[in-house]
C-alpha cells in the first residue's frame, strides 16, 4: 500500500520509521586519551579518587573525576557529560555546577592538553601538599 492509498483509507499520514531520539554524544579522541592519562597518573601517585562521579542520586549528572581528600570535582573538556551546545543543555550544566558548589564541592575544568602535558597532576600534588602543611596563618599565635 502506498502513502496516498493509506491516507485515503485512514485519513492519517503513514508513521515515520526514523527514530525521534538522537544517540548519546560520543567523546572526542583527545578527551579519551586525557581521561586515561589522568586515571593512570592518579593510580601511580596513590591519590584517592572516584571515576564518573555522580554527586546527586536523583540526577543523571556526572563529573569525570572526584578527588576525595580535596573534595574536588574535575571535568575534562570534550566529555559527553560536559556542556554541549544549545540553551537547555547550558542551563542544565550551570545548575549542575551551582548545585555542586552549594553542596560544598570545589569544581575545576581542564582542557585535555593540560592533562596530557602533566600540569594537572602536578597541580593536584601541590594542592595535596598544601593541605598536609596545614592552614596558612596570617596572624602569629601569642
Amino acid at each position: 500500500m502506498d502513502n496516498r492509498e493509506y491516507f485515503w483509507l485512514t485519513r492519517k499520514k503513514e508513521p515515520k520509521t526514523k527514530p525521534r531520539t538522537k544517540p548519546l554524544p560520543k567523546a572526542k579522541q583527545n578527551y579519551l586519551e586525557a581521561e586515561e592519562t589522568l586515571f593512570q597518573e592518579l593510580e601511580e601517585n596513590l591519590i584517592g579518587y572516584r571515576r564518573k562521579f555522580k554527586f546527586e542520586s536523583t540526577k543523571n549528572w556526572r563529573f569525570d573525576f572526584y578527588i576525595v581528600r580535596l573534595n574536588l570535582l574535575i571535568e575534562i573538556a570534550g566529555s559527553s557529560w560536559a556542556v554541549g551546545r544549545g540553551g537547555k543543555k547550558i542551563a542544565n550544566a550551570f545548575s549542575k555546577y551551582d548545585l555542586a558548589e552549594d553542596m560544598g564541592y570545589r569544581l575545576e575544568h581542564f582542557h585535555p592538553d593540560s592533562i596530557l602535558s602533566g600540569y594537572v597532576i602536578n597541580w593536584i600534588k601541590s594542592e595535596l601538599a598544601r593541605l598536609e602543611d596545614g592552614p596558612i596563618q596570617t596572624i602569629p599565635p601569642d
